[in-house]
């Protein structure tokens, strides 16, 4: 398969594994809880802070678990003026990663592709099996993005490029004479993390629904099998639509309505069947001129395409330039999580905060239960992308649509970055709590997620992984981790082995080797020590 080259990819193609892990810190003030309900990762969470960061720092609670992904990255038109901050620690890229991003930058593709690359990895770790990624972009990146995600997610896995509306701004018309057409659509790539995994059909509602009515029976695809006699008619070329049985079986029904249901419109039978027996009628009829016809249903919807500029141009609920609107991000959650209404949607570029309007506007319309996950990074976080949510949640009202007036429902649990998982951050006294330290030891040492079910802090005991029994001996207190190694006392007192080797994670141990193997004990050394479990 043909890849894409670009400066400084051999130095971040592995960048995404040296980001340490960070404390996802909550922030109560800025949450938005029901009464009673505790501030936690297992509902809605709006994340401030820098979203490489950020996606690394959900990996032990949600690797495997996200069923859907929208991102809006910048679009690198070169008017954004956006700076790669990413701390790679390279001195042959440092200086040349950190300049802003404008036109006049000969490299920002370049950049572009180094501040995407890490992230996208990311993000295809955090899905499920059966995930389905979207990413928005235009003419400025997609050739290149397109490359890029045949990488990462397999050139087998790309499923669709949609075309949506954009609003434009066009000063042509005071020039006879242009570089290029106005830009009038974005781009939407649609890459699933599995080639098994299959779409369902989608359908968009019409403006208004269409009546039944009647269309040839005759199709000029060519299957002799398919040309019989029907109404002393038989193709010489071409097919009759459907095959003899079903065909004869729709005859009998439309004499069956003409007979016994006449005072009904077509239509109206059709439908009364349809509601009260659950089984959806053929017919077929001679038409007055002679040919051969089938009855079309009526329908209030169309099988829709990738082409979806039915859709608004932007949103409307803020003044953030680049708005999505809320009916993109719902057919696209209404697509692939219509089955799974439990489903967690992630967002790492969120922006104004579409993405979790339109997760709490399906909610509201099918009683779903879906999450939303959403990562800013700019200081409006709080102000702009949390604010709306908080607004469309309790209810605005001035608003013009009921619905929004009275609000949609939900919470969210607002968090930012803490400090990193190091031996510096551990020695420096901030520490995180025993919970959010399980997490993080428990999927970097087995590459498994914690049940926290399974957790007991009071003797330390995680839980069970693949192949180990887990013990964190830790409190967030330097005095305690300093006094409280891995020694004899613990050992003895450890329950009878379940047949599983004891994987026991601590600042330091007083048990020497012999007595290690006794017990059956494999030692971590907190928090270095864990990596290399993983990788057995």
């Amino acid at each position: 398969m043909p890849s894409i080259t670009f400066k400084g990819k051999s130095i971040v193609h592995s960048h995404h594994l040296t980001i340490p892990y960070r404390q996802l810190v909550v922030d109560e003030a800025r949450s938005l809880l029901t009464p009673g309900e505790s501030a936690s990762l297992k509902g809605n969470v709006v994340i401030h802070g820098d979203n490489l960061h950020a996606l690394k720092a959900l990996i032990p609670s949600f690797a495997g678990k996200v069923k859907c992904i929208y991102i809006d990255p910048p679009y690198n038109t070169g008017n954004e003026h956006w700076a790669y901050n990413d701390n790679v620690a390279h001195p042959m890229l440092q200086e040349w990663l950190n300049q802003v991003v404008d036109k006049e930058d000969l490299t920002r593709h370049d950049k572009w592709l180094c501040m995407m690359l890490p992230r996208l990895k990311l993000l295809r770790e955090l899905l499920r099996d059966d995930g389905v990624i979207f990413v928005s972009i235009d003419d400025n990146e997609a050739h290149r993005l397109r490359m890029l995600m045949d990488e990462i997610f397999g050139e087998e896995n790309f499923r669709n490029c949609i075309v949506a509306p954009r609003g434009t701004k066009s000063v042509q018309s005071q020039f006879e004479e242009i570089d290029s057409l106005a830009t009038g659509h974005d781009s939407l790539l649609v890459y699933t993390k599995s080639t098994e995994m299959r779409l369902q059909k989608l359908q968009s509602e019409l403006t208004e629904a269409e009546p039944g009515k009647w269309d040839t029976f005759w199709r000029g695809t060519d299957r002799p099998t398919m040309r019989y006699e029907l109404f002393g008619q038989k193709p010489e070329r071409g097919q009759w639509r459907w095959n003899e049985e079903r065909a004869r079986k729709a005859v009998v029904n439309y004499e069956r309505y003409l007979n016994d249901y006449a005072d009904l419109s077509l239509d109206e039978y059709f439908t009364e069947h349809l509601v009260t027996i659950g089984e959806v009628l053929n017919f077929v009829r001679l038409g007055d001129d002679g040919s051969v016809q089938y009855y079309v249903a009526p329908r209030s919807y169309k099988i829709s395409s990738d082409v979806w500029m039915d859709l608004s141009s932007r949103g409307n609920h803020t003044d953030f330039p680049t708005e999505k609107p809320v009916d993109l991000i719902r057919r696209l959650l209404l697509w692939v999580t219509d089955k799974n209404k439990d489903s967690i949607i992630l967002d790492s570029f969120a922006g104004s905060g579409t993405t979790a309007h339109a997760v709490l506007a399906l909610n509201a319309e099918d009683g779903g239960n879906r999450r939303f996950i959403l990562v800013e990074q700019e200081a409006y976080a709080d102000t702009l992308t949390a604010e709306r949510v908080r607004r469309v949640s309790q209810g605005v009202p001035t608003a013009k649509d009921k619905v929004l007036q009275e609000g949609l429902g939900g919470s969210f649990t607002y968090c930012t970055l803490g400090p990193n998982f190091d031996e510096n951050e551990l020695l420096g006294g901030r520490l995180p709590d025993y919970a959010e330290m399980a997490r993080f030891v428990f999927f970097t040492a087995t590459g498994e997620q914690l049940e926290t079910s399974q957790v007991d802090e009071t003797s330390y005991y995680l839980g069970e992984s693949t192949r180990y029994s887990v013990y964190l001996i830790y409190k967030p207190d330097i005095e305690y981790l300093k006094n409280t190694p891995l020694d004899l006392t613990f050992a003895m007192n450890l329950p009878v082995s379940n047949g599983k080797q004891r994987l026991i994670i601590a600042s330091h141990k007083y048990l020497d080797e012999d007595r290690v193997a006794i017990y059956d004990i494999e030692f971590c050394q907190l928090p270095f020590g864990i990596y290399r479990y993983r990788a057995d």
